[in-house]
């Protein structure tokens, strides 16, 4: 014989596999990686005892100013990120919740991430020497540049790495500093022909840049909008879209005169 179950009864025992499954949204890993503005160097400078960067086969001048690249700390490929966790993350204007394959395309393990990073930024170093040294004219058999940066992987510092090998070689071409005597950020991917490329988390990124100091960022052409978004009092954004352009307009600011804006 059946019984009949009250109003209240009924409504708790629906109540109990809602709330089991909600409970379950709630805890169960998410395809997101939460991330958050990283550390920045100088790469004019030393990055944890030894110089970023190095040259051989040519004259060094002395630099003034900083040249800093950023980044972006993520949660790492194998961190579970809940819903309360995207839930807690999403309006905060210090962090940012991206698809975990943005931050790392083509997945695989810890292992296969790091050596993929290393690898991009291997390759990023290697096309900005080259992209520095034939917009100086002078050819990689004579001038040996070597760049060193620790705990950092993939691309994103190519421009920076490249701005600051001229800066260390020649400068503003008229016997000053290239950063005339200001902290410089930026980011960007770099190919050997100077073409200058977009990267992710440019939002975080010009927060680190302003919380160590820069008011000038230096930021991908296309990513203005991004850049503009959660952009920090005090920090000028300056577009850019190739090397040339760049250091043109890093010699513009030494000067005074107007650079385009975001």
């Amino acid at each position: 014989m059946l019984s009949r179950l009250t109003r209240l009864q009924a409504v708790a025992v629906c109540a109990l596999p809602v709330a089991a499954l909600i409970a379950t949204a709630v805890l169960a890993p998410l395809p997101f990686s939460v991330a958050q503005p990283g550390m920045t160097a100088n790469v004019l400078g030393e990055n944890q005892g030894t110089p970023v960067i190095t040259i051989a086969g040519a004259p060094v001048r002395p630099t003034g100013g900083q040249l800093r690249m950023t980044t972006i700390e993520a949660t790492g490929p194998d961190a579970r990120v809940s819903l309360g966790d995207v839930v807690g993350n999403w309006f905060r204007t210090d962090r940012a919740v991206m698809p975990r394959d943005s931050v790392y395309p083509g997945g695989g393990d810890v292992k296969e991430i790091e050596r993929h990073n290393t690898e991009q930024m291997e390759q990023s170093q290697d096309a900005a020497a080259q992209a520095a040294l034939r917009y100086l004219n002078l050819g990689a058999d004579k001038v040996k540049v070597t760049l060193r940066l620790a705990d950092v992987g993939g691309p994103s510092a190519g421009l920076l790495f490249s701005l600051g090998i001229i800066d260390k070689l020649d400068g503003n071409g008229s016997g000053g500093d290239l950063t005339g005597g200001k902290n410089i950020a930026g980011t960007g991917t770099i190919s050997a022909d100077g073409t200058v490329g977009a990267v992710g988390g440019v939002a975080l990124k010009t927060q680190a840049a302003r919380r160590d100091g820069a008011t000038v960022f230096l930021v991908p052409k296309d990513e203005c909008a991004d850049a503009k978004s959660e952009l920090p009092a005090g920090l000028r954004l300056v577009p850019v879209t190739t090397l040339k352009g760049a250091v043109s307009d890093l010699v513009k600011l030494e000067k005074g005169t107007k650079v385009p804006g975001c």
